[in-house]
């Protein structure tokens, strides 16, 4: 759709023509989701971020505040720890998990409290040997 609109034509007449040509050419009947109903969602109020939220659940991704991101990965860490195949694992993944937060316990940054401690090494090697003897 190079060519500009004449002049003393109407603006939608002239696009009433450019979309009317277009789909006698056949632009439009392979078009994705032709003939698909349209996408959930649809129906909510305004959001002017709504397609950088579709983006980010296409791709996967999630953004979280800094602290609720690593109360979740602690907990994973945790989850891991109680699956690791060795003592020298799970202490590896406790004192990871120690740092990361110890760090943002001393340098909190903007969101909610992060009501974490630094976990007990070990009393989580304790538990890893009970769940392992049981």
């Amino acid at each position: 759709m190079t060519e500009r609109k004449p002049p003393g034509v109407s603006f939608e007449s002239w696009v009433d023509r450019q979309i009317r040509e277009a789909e006698a050419r056949g632009e439009f009947a392979h078009l994705p989701g032709a003939g698909e109903p349209l996408p959930d969602g649809l129906d909510t109020s305004y959001d002017e971020l709504w397609w950088i939220k579709r983006k980010m659940a296409r791709e996967g991704l999630s953004v979280l505040p800094p602290t609720l991101a690593l109360r979740k990965e602690a907990e994973d860490a945790l989850e891991a720890a109680a699956a690791a195949p060795s003592e020298r694992a799970v202490r590896r993944i406790v004192t990871e998990i120690n740092a990361k937060i110890r760090d943002m316990m001393f340098k909190p940054p903007p969101g909610p409290p992060l009501g974490l401690k630094p976990y007990d090494v070990e009393e989580i090697v304790r538990e890893w040997h009970a769940a392992r003897t049981d």
